[in-house]
């Protein structure tokens, strides 16, 4: 029977000798919920943890992207496309898209996320060329400018290829690699850090009646063999990031399970991505 482990954040000050950080930051832990699937969840102590997981929790995460993660960061979106739900139109061409970077930075932005092709439900597939078109003279734009760290938000292998060479350094693919499979070779290639997230079907028709066996376990184990394709690639851990994917093929109450136990996903060893902003959940 396989179990999970979702260790319980605490932040007192008055920290038991047995406790173990999380991620190697500020939060720390010593029970965890032992998860079964079709089972009833238990409470346990930080002994009763498998040395392995318990080392993937709280193991500090290597610094990416020029980025430590001893403590949360932002990201700016800055989506470059006609349709996109929240900033569609706003910043299509070049120099509307340099100053409204600059203003995310100034706003404390960490790392600007780049996005040539609207995720939003119910979106088409943008061409690659077009795609191509609408992100590289950006982010070379940007680049020139801001030494903060630039992620490109693509599906794509060759749309991903001609943002690095424009200056991004990171790959954000909604898809983690299901879309084109030959993105893990490019990432690999360039040693470049990317984010996989979780995503039930494609932008166009995600929302369309989303279902789930068990919607926190199944974006788990989606997760976890995301990352052991990417590794298998070349790609290491110390080089990941994951996204539950909020939103993506989700219903509300689907979201809200994954923001309620988001904590089980550092024990796949990995920076976790939250991209919560704007979208449509109420926590009641």
């Amino acid at each position: 029977m396989k179990h999970y482990y979702r260790p319980i954040p605490m932040i007192d000050p008055a920290r038991p000798k047995q406790a173990r950080p999380i991620a190697g930051g500020w939060c720390w832990f010593d029970r965890a919920e032992r998860i079964t699937r079709g089972g009833q969840s238990k409470l346990i102590g930080i002994e009763d943890i498998p040395a392995d997981i318990l080392e993937k929790i709280s193991a500090p995460r290597v610094p990416m992207a020029g980025l430590s993660f001893d403590r949360p960061r932002l990201m700016g979106i800055l989506n470059v496309t006609p349709d996109s739900f929240s900033d569609g139109g706003r910043f299509d061409t070049p120099e509307a898209a340099r100053q409204q970077a600059r203003a995310l930075i100034g706003q404390g932005a960490d790392i600007l996320d780049i996005g040539g092709e609207s995720t939003r439900p119910g979106a088409d597939d943008v061409p690659e060329q077009q795609e191509i078109a609408r992100t590289a003279p950006v982010i070379k734009g940007i680049r020139d400018e801001i030494s903060a760290p630039i992620s490109i938000d693509t599906r794509k292998s060759a749309v991903a290829k001609a943002a690095l060479a424009a200056g991004a350094d990171m790959i954000n693919d909604v898809s983690g690699f299901v879309h084109d499979p030959a993105l893990a070779q490019l990432t690999a290639a360039h040693d470049s850090p990317v984010c996989l997230m979780h995503a039930q079907g494609a932008p166009k028709t995600m929302q369309n009646a989303p279902h789930y066996e068990d919607v926190l376990l199944d974006v788990y184990d989606f997760l976890a063999e995301r990352i052991r394709i990417a590794n298998r690639a070349g790609i290491p851990n110390t080089r990941i990031m994951i996204d539950p994917g909020i939103g993506f093929g989700k219903t509300l109450e689907h979201n809200l399970i994954l923001l309620r136990h988001l904590s089980l996903f550092h024990a796949l060893g990995c920076v976790i991505l939250l991209g919560v902003s704007r979208k449509c959940v109420c926590m009641i």
